[in-house]
């Protein structure tokens, strides 16, 4: 009787968790040796490619008039707003081209970072968004994210 107490006791505390809804944040805790940026402050560097594909040219004018005031410019992400599209978390093995197009039509939970829920973005076609994916892909790629 003794030996199946621990395990119970541990499935309930997980499944206390689970019911909560915790989730371990993938955003490193800052240290105290670094600051945070400040308010609205890109989080990332971006290197941008040379060159744009067609396709990935209309993204960038979608992603600017739609994107980038949370995501930032070029998806560098903004301190306070939302979290940066060109990090490994975005990779397309981790978070494939249409969950990036069910995320702007649906919206999505926070679940990486701590910015929030991203509520659906109205007036984006389909076309769109996969202009905008396209420009966000190679930006990844310039950035060595594949």
């Amino acid at each position: 009787m003794k030996k199946i107490i621990l395990p119970v006791a541990a499935a309930a505390v997980l499944a206390t968790g689970a019911y909560l809804g915790f989730k371990p944040s993938a955003e490193p805790a800052p240290s105290a040796s670094s600051s945070r940026p400040a308010a609205g402050a890109p989080l990332v560097a971006v290197i941008l490619p040379d060159s744009l594909s067609t396709n990935a040219q209309i993204g960038k004018r979608a992603f600017d008039a739609t994107c980038a005031a949370c995501h930032g410019v070029n998806g560098a992400g903004v301190e306070g707003s939302g979290p940066p599209l060109v990090h490994v978390i975005y990779e397309p093995s981790h978070h494939g081209d249409m969950a990036f197009v069910m995320a702007a039509q649906r919206g999505v939970q926070a679940h990486h970072w701590r910015f929030g829920d991203m509520p659906p973005q109205e007036g984006l076609t389909e076309g769109d968004l996969k202009a905008i994916v396209a420009y966000v892909r190679e930006v990844q790629r310039a950035n060595g994210i594949q």
